[in-house]
């Protein structure tokens, strides 16, 4: 066979080749939930592996966060609306979404007053099943840039000081990759209301 004719019959087959990779592609883009308070992300993000303290003082690692979806919340203990307004809702919204397995993962941004057993109290009053992670600052830093949450200090007069962070909440699944972010307002109803949707997507996880 010579080149020329090798060639006239590659130009079909990568022609093909081409036309399937799309229709895969727009075949999972149209089977993506369809999510009215959240966006879904093009492609699962895969995490960095991070160790942080729970609220038992027990490492956790991002091994920790597999097997099961996760909503997962950066704040502090010590915030005045925002932070508690928002975990209330979660509260709320595990409840009414159903999804077996489904956690909330409230990570501090304020590690210097938010100790294990701080947070375990704080987690605690808005679900018994929240977990509340807090850990070395640096590591901190790390996670908050892996998930794009930008956080800062702001002194307060007197001494004190309060924490500026993002208020979006991510969602995880099973295998511990952001797959869609929420940001507010955050309304129960329409965000449980995705998280149905988006369960079959969670790997594992059903409404129930």
């Amino acid at each position: 066979m010579t080149t020329r004719a090798l060639r006239w019959l590659l130009i079909p087959a990568a022609a093909c080749a081409a036309f399937a990779g799309f229709r895969l592609a727009h075949e999972l883009d149209r089977r993506a939930p369809q999510l009215a308070s959240g966006t879904w992300l093009p492609q699962p993000k895969q995490l960095q592996d991070f160790r942080l303290t729970d609220t038992s003082g027990a490492p956790f690692t991002l091994a920790d966060l597999a097997g099961r979806p996760s909503l997962v919340y950066f704040g502090f203990t010590r915030c005045p609306d925002v932070c508690p307004t928002t975990l209330l809702k979660l509260a709320q919204v595990v409840r009414v979404a159903g999804i077996r397995g489904l956690r909330v993962v409230f990570i501090s941004v304020d590690p210097q007053r938010d100790t294990p057993p701080v947070l375990a109290v704080y987690v605690h009053a808005f679900d018994p099943s929240f977990a509340g992670l807090t850990g070395d600052p640096r590591a901190i830093a790390r996670v908050a840039r892996d998930f794009a949450v930008a956080v800062s200090r702001v002194d307060l007069p007197g001494g004190d000081y309060t924490m500026d962070h993002t208020a979006a909440v991510f969602l995880l699944d099973a295998r511990a990759r952001e797959v869609a972010i929420f940001t507010p307002p955050f309304e129960v109803a329409a965000f449980a209301a995705d998280l149905k949707r988006a369960g079959p997507y969670l790997g594992g996880a059903r409404s129930g």
